[in-house]
């Protein structure tokens, strides 16, 4: 297995993962009854190569895919080969864990133009009017 590069010079050494196979479900006749193709990736949080900031960046935004021992995990099961599952399961790890270490840019808030809020008003007031019209007249 490959050591997965998360850029800035980062690379996760590839002992820090653990790759396990099991039978995929799904359609795909005697292969899927005798041969393990889904492949599941795990990697410990806290061993990480990264300075804590980043590992608290990372728990923050993969909580839903870290278990409570900190345990990242990453399944894939789409290809037919064992092989090809762990090139894409580990592609997907490198793919979550790269932009979970990114910095995100602060929003700047914007405000809505004057031409725009007269424009809304207008509409407001043609649309009144259409409606207003549609009444019946005594």
């Amino acid at each position: 297995m490959r050591d997965p590069d998360l850029g800035d010079g980062i690379v996760v050494p590839a002992n820090l993962l653990r790759a396990a196979t099991s039978r995929a479900g799904g359609p795909g006749g005697q292969n899927v009854n005798k041969v393990e193709t889904k492949v599941t990736i795990e990697v410990d949080v806290d061993a990480l190569p990264l300075p804590d900031d980043r590992k608290a960046r990372i728990r923050e935004r993969l909580a839903g895919r870290i278990n409570k021992a900190g345990v990242l995990r990453v399944t894939s099961q789409a290809e037919r080969s064992q092989l090809a599952n762990r090139d894409r399961a580990l592609a997907r790890m490198e793919e979550l864990l790269t932009d979970a270490i990114a910095e995100q840019e602060t929003r700047k808030p914007t405000r809505v133009s004057r031409a725009q809020k007269t424009r809304r008003l207008e509409e407001k007031k043609r649309r009144a009017q259409t409606k207003k019209l549609r009444t019946t007249v005594d």
